[in-house]
């Protein structure tokens, strides 16, 4: 039979199955589902665990440790983690369940830490005590089929350098040779050839904003019961273009990562069999896997994985200059040319402080203030010391608030703001117990959060009252998942990424940061060759 032959049938199937399947080779090589009967046991049983962080090492505040991991509530479990444990494992599950013969055992996992990617290493006690718990529930659990993790990629554990890889270890010490490991990964991972050493597979977000999360953990599913069933014999290849970039230049709805992404779902649709995944990295991670990274799993065919990574790392060193160059304007210019767009009626404009990570920083807001402008949204401040002192004064809704917002993380940041105005709403949001906002100006207000809070869409501020269509300006601490609810919908006409008047870490001059564990001239655009 040619190629041809086997392709065109493929092609007519993809036309009468949804739109998910069509497009993945484990959903046509895959066992169909079939249902459990009634008392008997599942045919396979998978440990599922979840620990992600995208670690900022050179951010302040010290190291995270177990505590900072528990503000947030306790870790999950069992049917808790299962059925609320985020989009990666929502996707899982509801494949799994489809099949209707995997028994899955949700193993204790860290909710999230407090401050997220604005928070700095991990300790390796920290790591050790959640990965500890769920190595000694997963003893209790075996045998097991199979384990999914799902994780980010880039977090940073102090004496650990590659944690995902380490956990992965760690499961397959208890698991054995024999049970596949599974992983879905946000592509802002750091991630090098040795978590597959110790897993079998490795799924990862193809879009920035992260549409396709959910897609990922379902992808996962199909390819995890295909291996456990003997249909799929996972055979690896990695490639490292040595290519660095800031995560503002990941944006996959431009050129070129969308040629990158497109590139990797072309070879994916030619191969049945084949995955191919691509880490653009997490720079602000002090990590020696940090990069770009590509990974590529065939059905035993060796020879088409080292092709496959061969040609996606030709591909991104090709593309290399567009890929790590970008210039935004500092806040001053982004505020004059906002203004300049709104007399031309080209509102409502968003200004986003893409490298703010502590989200403290407060030119935009300074520069706003001294250009006089008015309908202003700050959403949102990191100011926990204005917080504490609202709650210390008990302040209301009504009564009057005057005092310094943000600027309190140290240089970068800037010097807090003095604001005069109204405390419009105080109480618990986002997970967090202490959140204000502040009416300010001619129709401006501010939301204060007590850590770094990245709102994408207009309906994440639709509480206390705001209603977005009021503001004529939004100032968002984001660098591309703003763009779902207020780019790609055509929301926001006039965008502006505003750049720090600094050399401050979360820039896109990587240059300035002391790195300890990465030679930055080992990479482009500060050296680097293939």
């Amino acid at each position: 039979m040619t190629r041809q032959c086997v392709i065109f049938p493929l092609l007519v199937i993809s036309l009468l199955v949804p739109a998910l399947l069509a497009s993945d080779p484990a959903a046509a090589q895959g066992p169909s589902a079939t249902p459990v009967v009634e008392g008997e046991r599942p045919t396979y049983r998978v440990a599922v665990a979840r620990f992600s962080h995208e670690t900022c090492t050179f951010c302040p505040g010290g190291d995270t440790g177990i505590e900072d991991w528990l503000l947030m509530g306790e870790p999950q479990s069992g049917l808790d983690l299962l059925e609320g444990g985020g989009t990666y494992i929502r996707g899982f599950v509801d494949r799994a369940r489809d099949y209707g013969d995997i028994e899955m055992i949700g193993l204790s996992s860290p909710r999230g830490v407090f401050g997220g990617s604005s928070r700095s290493w991990n300790t390796e006690e920290t790591f050790d005590h959640f990965v500890g718990r769920m190595i000694d529930e997963l003893r209790d659990a075996l045998p097991v089929d199979g384990v999914y993790l799902a994780l980010h990629g880039a977090m940073a554990v102090r004496n650990i350098p590659r944690p995902e890889a380490e956990m992965a270890r760690r499961f397959r010490e208890v698991v054995g040779p024999d049970v596949p490991i599974v992983a879905a990964f946000d592509l802002h991972g750091n991630e090098d050839e040795v978590f597959l050493e110790w897993a079998d597979g490795a799924f990862v977000t193809k879009r920035f904003p992260h549409y396709d999360a959910y897609r990922q953990g379902d992808r996962a599913a199909r390819y995890l019961r295909a291996v456990m069933a003997g249909r799929y014999t996972p055979t690896t290849a990695t490639s490292r273009p040595p290519v660095i970039t800031p995560t503002v230049l990941q944006w996959t709805g431009a050129s070129p990562v969308m040629d990158i992404m497109e590139r990797a779902r072309r070879w994916e649709d030619r191969e049945p069999g084949a995955y191919v995944s691509v880490f653009l990295g997490f720079p602000w991670s002090d990590v020696p896997n940090v990069g770009t990274t590509v990974h590529v799993m065939t059905d035993d065919d060796q020879a088409l994985a080292d092709a496959i990574a061969e040609d996606m790392a030709e591909f991104i060193w090709r593309v290399r200059e567009e890929y790590a160059s970008g210039e935004f304007p500092l806040p001053d210019e982004a505020v004059r040319l906002t203004r300049e767009a709104l007399e031309r009626g080209e509102g409502p404009a968003v200004l986003a402080d893409y490298w703010d990570r502590p989200g403290d920083a407060t030119w935009t807001l300074r520069a706003l203030l001294e250009q006089e402008v008015d309908g202003i949204l700050y959403a949102a401040l990191s100011a926990q010391p204005t917080l504490d002192a609202i709650w210390e004064a008990d302040l209301q809704p009504g009564d009057v608030f005057e005092g310094a917002v943000g600027g309190y993380t140290g240089e970068q940041a800037g010097e807090p703001v003095e604001l005069s105005g109204t405390l419009r709403w105080r109480g618990a949001r986002w997970g967090y117990e202490q959140v204000a906002v502040i009416d300010f100006g001619e129709r401006s207000s501010i939301i204060l959060v007590p850590a770094y809070q990245q709102v994408t869409t207009p309906g994440a501020i639709r509480f206390a009252g705001i209603e977005p269509d009021d503001y004529d300006i939004f100032v968002l601490k984001t660098r591309v998942h703003f763009r779902r609810g207020f780019d790609e919908t055509g929301y926001a006409p006039t965008i502006h990424i505003v750049d720090a008047p600094g050399d401050w870490f979360g820039t896109i001059r990587l240059d300035a940061l002391e790195y300890e564990n990465v030679r930055l001239e080992d990479f482009y655009p500060y050296g680097g060759r293939r």
